[in-house]
C-alpha cells in the first residue's frame, strides 16, 4: 500500500477539528483522508481523486470510516462543485499530496515507472487525454527538448530530446528508459532516465498547470481560519506554492504557516526512499 509523508506534520499544519469539514484533494489510496476521518466526530472529508483505480482504491481502504467520507472523482478545478454536491459552501481545511501514488508506480500497465516494463501511458486518468508515447512520438526535437529541462530540470535535455527523435518510434517504457541511458552516464542514485520520466508524466497531466488551478480556486474556499496544506515533490511544484502563499500574505489574505518548509526526518526517508524529495507548506486563510 502507498505509504502517506509526512503524516503527522501535514495532519498537525491541517489542524483537524472533530466537527471540520475537509477536502483531501488527491485522495490516491485513501491514506491521508482515513487519517483525516479518524479524527472526526460529526465532520467530513470530501475525497478528490482523478485517477478511477486510485478512487476504488481509496474506497475500499478507507471502509471502516465511511460514514465522515465522501468521494468525488474529478480534477482540481472540480472541488468548488464537489464542496457544494457535499453541501457546504466553505471548508476548514485542504490537504494536496502531489506525489505519485506507489500503486501507479508499481502497476507496468499505467506507464509510470521503468521498474517493468508497459505501454508508455502515464496519465492519472487513463480515459482521457494524450499519453506519453503521444509526446514522445510526435513532438519535435526542440519542444520534447524545452519540456524535458523545464519540468524534469535535466540539464542534458537536448541531448535526451535528440536520443528520442532517432529512435523513434519508442514502443514501451523499457525501450524509452533504455534510449535514455544510452546518451546519458549514469550518476549517483538516480537513474539516468528519471528526469525524463518525471517531465513527460508532469506534461501528460498539467500538474503544474493542475497545481496553479488549485491554488487559485482553493483559499478563497477555505473558513476564516482555515487551512491549505500542500506537500510538493519537485522543486517547480514547491515554486508555485511558496510564490502563491507569499502573495495571499502581502495581500493580508492568509498567514503563512511554515517560514521554512518542513520536510522529512532521517528516519522517514530511511523507511520510505520515495520521501526524500518533499517539501510541506501551510496557510491559514483570514
Amino acid at each position: 500500500m502507498h505509504i502517506a509523508v509526512m503524516p503527522e506534520e501535514a495532519l498537525e499544519l491541517l489542524n483537524v477539528r472533530g466537527n471540520g469539514i475537509y477536502v483531501d484533494a488527491t485522495a490516491g489510496m485513501g491514506n491521508h483522508t482515513a487519517l483525516i476521518a479518524q479524527r472526526l466526530t460529526s465532520g467530513l472529508v470530501i475525497a478528490n481523486e482523478r485517477d478511477p483505480e486510485s478512487l476504488e482504491m481509496a474506497r475500499r481502504n478507507t471502509a471502516p470510516w465511511a460514514e465522515r467520507i465522501r468521494f468525488h472523482r474529478g480534477t482540481f478545478p472540480m472541488l468548488p462543485e464537489a464542496v457544494r454536491e457535499a453541501g457546504f459552501d466553505k471548508i476548514d481545511g485542504i490537504l494536496a499530496d502531489l506525489g505519485v501514488s506507489r500503486y501507479q508506480l508499481t502497476t507496468p500497465q499505467r506507464g509510470f515507472s521503468f521498474a517493468a516494463d508497459g505501454p508508455l501511458d502515464m496519465r492519472m486518468d487513463p480515459t482521457t487525454g494524450m499519453t506519453a508515447a503521444d509526446l514522445v512520438n510526435f513532438n519535435d526535437e526542440k519542444t520534447l527538448a524545452d519540456l524535458i529541462y523545464r519540468l524534469g530540470e535535466e540539464r542534458r535535455a537536448r541531448r535526451v530530446a535528440r536520443a528520442i527523435v532517432r529512435g523513434r518510434p519508442i514502443r514501451s517504457t523499457l525501450h524509452l528508459a533504455d534510449v535514455v541511458s544510452r546518451v546519458l552516464p549514469r550518476t549517483g542514485h538516480l537513474h539516468p532516465a528519471t528526469k525524463t520520466f518525471m517531465a513527460l508524466r508532469m506534461a501528460v497531466n498539467d500538474e503544474l498547470g493542475e497545481l496553479d488551478r488549485l491554488l487559485e480556486i482553493g483559499p478563497p474556499l477555505l473558513n476564516s481560519g482555515g487551512r491549505m496544506v500542500v506537500i510538493a515533490f519537485s522543486s517547480g511544484e514547491d515554486r508555485l506554492v511558496k510564490n502563491r502563499f507569499r502573495e495571499l500574505a502581502r495581500e493580508g489574505l492568509g498567514v503563512i504557516l511554515t517560514k521554512h518548509p518542513r520536510q522529512p526526518s532521517e528516519a522517514e526517508i530511511s523507511r520510505n526512499p520515495a520521501s526524500r524529495s518533499a517539501k510541506l507548506r501551510g496557510l491559514e486563510w483570514n
